[in-house]
């Protein structure tokens, strides 16, 4: 049996797939694009296997602490309701996907997507044990969010294929792959969910 074959209780968490982020954007990842299409494939895997999808995005106030014009570390960026903000066109989110938003209070910053939002009482409620993790970036958001998962008690999946990092110091991404390994997450690819 496959390990990694979703099944009942698992969920797929997107985490921060945002304009901003992508080639182009305010703080683009390198090669952030790269994760549509095999993020694509898991969330019509998990859609038509009706289990929950749930996409992070940051929606920050315009003066948010985290931008440098605040003293923070980071261009401005995801500004609430900007085309920074939105989900690419290409990213096909199932229709029953549910979209948390997060560091919405100017004074916190917030890199995991269970900060402040209820996204871990929403997967309790919709009986998730296990969550599968993509998206942007892996030495911030999605290590941040894979953390916080393990400690409130899900298992966790990093979509080793579905994820990018800054590299704001060369290696970052790889330390952040070892850290949550080192906590106890697991990797997969497309072909290990599929096969």
């Amino acid at each position: 049996m496959n390990e990694f074959a979703p099944r009942p209780g698992d969920a797929l968490i997107i985490v921060d797939v945002q304009n901003d982020f992508l080639p182009g954007g305010s703080l683009a990842v390198p090669d952030g694009d790269a994760v549509i299409a095999p993020i694509n494939g898991y969330a019509a895997l998990f859609a038509n296997n009706a289990h929950p999808v749930f996409a992070t995005r940051d929606w920050h106030p315009g003066d948010h602490c985290s931008f440098k014009s605040r003293g923070g570390p980071w261009p401005s960026h995801c500004v609430a309701e900007s085309r920074g903000a939105a989900f690419p066109a290409g990213l096909a989110l199932p229709q029953a996907a549910t979209v948390i938003s997060k560091a919405t209070d100017p004074e916190r910053d917030a890199y995991s997507g269970f900060q402040a939002t209820g996204l871990g009482r929403q997967l309790r409620a919709r009986g998730v044990k296990r969550v599968f993790v993509a998206g942007l970036a892996t030495d911030y958001c999605v290590l941040a969010t894979v953390k916080d998962a393990l400690a409130e008690g899900f298992e966790a999946v990093v979509l080793a294929d579905a994820v990018r990092a800054v590299n704001v110091a060369p290696g970052d991404g790889e330390r952040a792959i070892g850290e949550m390994r080192a906590l106890g997450a697991t990797l997969a690819q497309l072909k290990d969910v599929v096969a």
